[in-house]
């Protein structure tokens, strides 16, 4: 199907739900009548079958205790089988309520108290806190930005895993907010160098269906054996089938001592209770949303191409060209504000509420995120708005 048989250009009013992305807390108490694009979901309606599914469980009109369905690990082994050409047992998965809980748990349960996390700045913001709050050491091998493409710095990375007290890696794959693909090459040069140093890869996979075409996923476990044994996998649809507020995720953990470790604490903080409209939201967009996926790439990345054919014209902002997600990290540096300024530059003159680069990391001053998944009218809309403001500095 394509995106013209779904309605991708429907405007509806967030607003009238507790949504993050138009809220007081994103936006400011000021900040109601701005471009609300900073928040990492989708302005669309959930895939049709996930509905239904919801709908028909709903009308059941109990909601007791449950178990997993037996339908949803099939479901997702079937989607990642299908959809990337990656075998995953379904012994090897456990539940979780989302990706930052699993990255915690991985940091807290698989290094010690001051050993060193390695990070890829400028790299998903919440990578940091979590670190933090686990009184972890942060380590920081920045990407390597060279005419608007971002590459890992293995020599870096080959230096600092070779510290015996730097025990793990956080991968972003895909990367938000730069939105690189990761390579297979790519990916096995960086799990050669974690395995010879003992470094733990815990990948953060929540993108992984967003690529564009020519740029296909690959799942860091799916590199080989070796590679899946020394690593955690963390995936949910939150992104794909923009249901964040009603699913829950997934940790794949091949290494068996790991898994029963990892379980052992999720039931030591009772990390294992099941939400039913979360389980029949899950199977129901693994098993028939692929349609509905495809379709939305196709309007995203149309959505793109309006991003790259206005900012053509506006030498003083720089798209870099994603290969996947539904992020887009603009270049604002020919502009020469600070952090703070141009934030409010692209508030008061454009309009905008986007996430500031400098949230990313140091590497990330100068740029902003922009979130392409609305409506393309809302998007053209805001783009005008930001052409007339940068004319307006000169």
């Amino acid at each position: 199907m394509t995106a013209q048989e779904f309605d991708f250009d429907e405007q509806i009013d967030r607003a009238e739900v507790p949504a993050l992305k138009p809220h007081r807390i994103v936006l400011g108490a000021d900040g109601s009548h701005l471009f609300p694009a900073g928040v990492a979901d989708m302005d669309f309606k959930a895939p049709p079958p996930v509905l239904d599914a919801m709908r028909k469980r709903l009308e059941h009109g109990v909601f007791g205790y449950e178990t997993v369905p037996d339908g949803l690990m099939p479901a997702l082994t079937g989607w990642m089988k299908t959809r990337h050409g990656w075998h995953v047992d379904q012994e090897h998965i456990l539940r979780a309520p989302n990706v930052l809980n699993s990255l915690a748990i991985a940091a807290s349960l698989f290094t010690s108290q001051g050993d060193g996390i390695i990070v890829q700045p400028p790299v998903f913001f919440d990578f940091y806190d979590v670190i933090a709050e686990n009184h972890r050491r942060l380590v920081s091998n920045p990407l390597i930005e060279k005419d608007g493409r971002y590459v890992m710095d293995y020599d870096g990375l080959q230096q600092l895993a070779a510290d015996p007290h730097t025990t793990m890696l956080y991968l972003c794959n895909p990367h938000n907010p730069v939105g690189r693909v990761w390579k297979r090459s790519e990916l096995q040069r960086l799990a050669g160098i974690c395995r010879a140093n003992n470094v733990l890869v815990v990948s953060d996979e929540i993108h992984g269906d967003i690529t564009f075409p020519g740029h296909p996923y690959t799942p860091f476990a799916s590199l080989g054996d070796k590679d899946a044994l020394n690593s955690i996998t963390c995936l949910s649809p939150a992104k794909s089938f923009n249901i964040a507020s009603c699913c829950s995720a997934f940790t794949i953990i091949v290494d068996e001592a790991r898994r029963k470790a990892f379980q052992a604490e999720n039931s030591r903080l009772t990390v294992n209770k099941n939400n039913a409209f979360a389980s029949v939201a899950i199977e129901a967009a693994y098993r028939h949303g692929g349609d509905w996926l495809d379709a939305a790439l196709d309007y995203i990345a149309g959505n793109l191409a309006v991003v790259r054919d206005e900012l053509a014209a506006l030498p003083q902002v720089t798209l870099i060209e994603p290969e996947g997600t539904f992020l887009v990290w603009l270049d604002f540096r020919a502009l020469e504000l600070t952090p703070a300024d141009l934030t409010a530059f692209l508030r008061s003159r454009a309009g905008w509420a986007v996430t500031s680069g400098a949230v990313f990391g140091e590497q990330g001053t100068g740029f902003a995120r922009l979130n392409i998944a609305c409506t393309r009218a809302r998007l053209t809309a805001a783009l005008e708005q930001l052409k007339r403001a940068v004319v307006s500095l000169h």
